[in-house]
């Protein structure tokens, strides 16, 4: 079948990005993730958007802006703590290459 597409009904959107929300709260009380934490922070992201895709479809627009807030909101400090930890995303080492690399072609 050509040009058919895959739709997804929008309660299994909400209901998954709900629950994203949950378990990263549910995880955040246990103290298996901080609040700070990549993953935490990322599925804040995911689940706040997928909630808001949600309410946007039944028309529920003060909770599209809550869900936009949430996930701008986490989106702002996982840039923040991804910023603050170099190791985690790679920047030392891709400073140390350009360093070395900088390095090798003064000597030449």
């Amino acid at each position: 079948m050509r040009g058919a597409s895959i739709s997804i009904p929008p309660v299994y959107i909400g209901s998954i990005g709900v629950a994203l929300l949950l378990i990263a709260f549910a995880l955040n009380l246990v103290r298996k993730l901080s609040e700070r934490s990549a993953v935490y922070l990322s599925m804040n992201v995911v689940g706040a958007l997928m909630a808001a895709w949600y309410a946007w479809a039944g028309g529920a627009i003060p909770f599209v802006i809550l869900e936009i807030v949430w996930a701008a909101t986490a989106a702002v400090r996982l840039v923040m703590t991804l910023m603050k930890r170099p190791t985690e995303g790679g920047w030392v080492r891709l400073r140390l290459r350009a360093a070395a690399w900088t390095r090798h072609y003064r000597q030449v």
